[in-house]
């Protein structure tokens, strides 16, 4: 089977966005190189050290590789996939060059494509992200490994937002919490959340095609078999009280949930939101907190911020 690569130059912040673009309108697979990679690589104590001269990787910007199979006649998709990412920028997302390139790849040639830009990453002291196909064990007692498939689902769980968002989760879980997962992509922070001690997650995606990934990346993982994953439009119409609610999406997406959020999290309980550029960080923190919440502790890695919040007890 011959299948066609469709290949993006953009900017480092569009990266996510526009995968999830491509796996909306049909592709297999979706391989991301980005030059911050290696750049937020975590090293020293959490992390293996990197040979920079000889580590073969881009220096500037990402491109997005999505794979679509012969069946699908891609030109004429090509205008709804160009019209979608030249909205990005409405919601604070620079795309950079903006170049799309397209070739002619065979079945075998497909798998070693986006395969080669996933390895194991270490993300934290007691995290890592490990592709489905790699033969990897774990260190020591306290690693836990998040088995992924990035050619189902929405990247590796490397980008600064998502790595963000799992520290975050380090820092509040405790153990036996229900967790809201909103924009869950590939499932990486719901996983993680199971192995940090949540009793129950709740998973949520936009549309099917998304639910679907997450679920296969749910199946990889056993201590997330019971994690429940559907397709919701946000916390529209859901009832469940939860102790932490995560949100690793759009800043203008964030201010949508926010009421929603503050509902149904708990009084003590915790927002994790990230996905936030320089930009839009002094109107999203000022949203959440005429909402109510009370700010604990910011976040940064590379350009973007996440914000751990707490909604304060009654008698606060």
């Amino acid at each position: 089977m011959k299948w066609t690569e469709l290949k993006i130059t953009t900017a480092s912040e569009a990266v996510e966005a526009i995968s999830n673009i491509m796996m909306e309108v049909g592709a297999s697979g979706v391989a991301i190189e980005d030059a911050l990679d290696l750049t937020n690589f975590v090293e020293g104590d959490f992390g293996e050290m990197i040979d920079r001269e000889n580590f073969e990787h881009i220096t500037e910007g990402a491109i997005v590789m999505a794979y679509f199979p012969e069946t699908t006649f891609l030109p004429e998709l090509l205008p709804t996939i160009k019209e979608q990412i030249s909205k990005l920028p409405e919601y604070g997302l620079a795309i950079g060059e903006n170049k799309m390139e397209m070739t002619e790849v065979a079945d075998d040639d497909w798998a070693t494509a986006w395969k080669k830009y996933y390895h194991p990453v270490t993300i934290s002291r007691y995290l890592t992200i490990v592709p489905n196909w790699e033969d990897y064990q774990a260190k020591n007692e306290q690693e836990k490994i998040i088995k992924l498939d990035p050619g189902m689902a929405f990247g590796t769980g490397t980008h600064p937002t998502t790595m963000v968002s799992l520290h975050a989760l380090e820092i509040v879980l405790r153990g036996g919490e229900t967790v809201l997962d909103v924009g869950t992509g590939s499932g990486v922070l719901s996983i993680a959340s199971k192995h940090l001690g949540a009793e129950e997650v709740y998973a949520y995606d936009l549309d099917d095609v998304a639910v679907a990934a997450a679920q296969e990346n749910m199946d990889l993982n056993p201590v997330a078999k019971d994690v429940k994953v559907s397709a919701n439009d946000l916390l529209k119409g859901i009832e469940i009280e939860a102790d932490v609610i995560v949100a690793n999406i759009l800043a203008d997406i964030i201010l949508r949930l926010i009421p929603d959020a503050f509902k149904l999290v708990k009084a003590g309980g915790k927002f994790i939101v990230s996905g936030i550029i320089a930009d839009k960080k002094e109107e999203v923190l000022a949203a959440l907190l005429a909402q109510g919440f009370k700010l604990d502790e910011t976040l940064k890695q590379g350009d973007w911020y996440g914000i751990i919040l707490s909604k304060p007890m009654p008698e606060e």
